[in-house]
């Protein structure tokens, strides 16, 4: 089957099979995945907490708005988190991006204000949460992500100090009953025409 074709079947999954779970193999596949996520001027100001335990699962859920079942019964969490210390986040690209990375943020970045540059470090973390859904898909997981969640509460939970949860990933198995599944309720995309323009 090509991508193609699998990115046509996923879907956001709303209903899993708690009993299902995914290979161990595939999971440390998804970190490393991950770890490769593409970033402006390779500055991965990020952090990705993958979360099985069923307690932690059961705390998040309470804060997880209309997703609690979802965080119940999908094999694991996958936290998207954002640098939250400039000065962390500093130290970071000085010790590990070439001089002309660390320019380019001085010169570019550094001079905004601090929150246009927390809004560009979630934009880096956003990139990853699509590599995260694509992989999924190649790899025959489900998933759902959720901005439906209390981050703040997550970060309590977590014991976040330095970085800031911004959305969360449930991966599993879908529920055979799961009524959004493309079989029960077709794709809804808009037409081609609408978004793709070719200059």
């Amino acid at each position: 089957m090509s991508f193609l074709q699998k990115m046509q079947q996923r879907y956001t999954t709303k209903k899993y099979d708690s009993t299902k779970k995914i290979a161990n193999q595939k999971i440390e596949e998804l970190k490393e995945i991950l770890r490769l996520s593409p970033s402006s001027i390779n500055s991965q100001p990020w952090k990705f907490t993958f979360i099985s335990d069923a307690e932690v699962k059961k705390k998040l859920s309470k804060v997880s708005w209309v997703n609690t079942e979802k965080i119940l019964d999908c094999d694991s969490v996958v936290v998207f988190s954002r640098l939250d210390s400039l000065a962390a986040f500093e130290a970071q690209i000085k010790k590990e991006l070439p001089k002309g990375a660390v320019d380019y943020y001085k010169e570019f970045i550094k001079p905004v204000p601090e929150a246009k540059i927390k809004s560009w470090f979630d934009r880096q973390v956003y990139l990853s949460v699509g590599v995260l859904l694509s992989a999924c898909a190649e790899m025959g997981i489900d998933a759902t992500p959720m901005e439906g969640i209390e981050p703040e509460n997550y970060d309590k939970i977590l014991g976040n100090t330095d970085h800031a949860t911004l959305v969360a990933v449930a991966i599993g198995h879908r529920d055979p009953d799961d009524f959004n599944q493309p079989s029960k309720k077709p794709k809804s995309r808009r037409t081609l025409n609408d978004v793709i323009e070719v200059v």
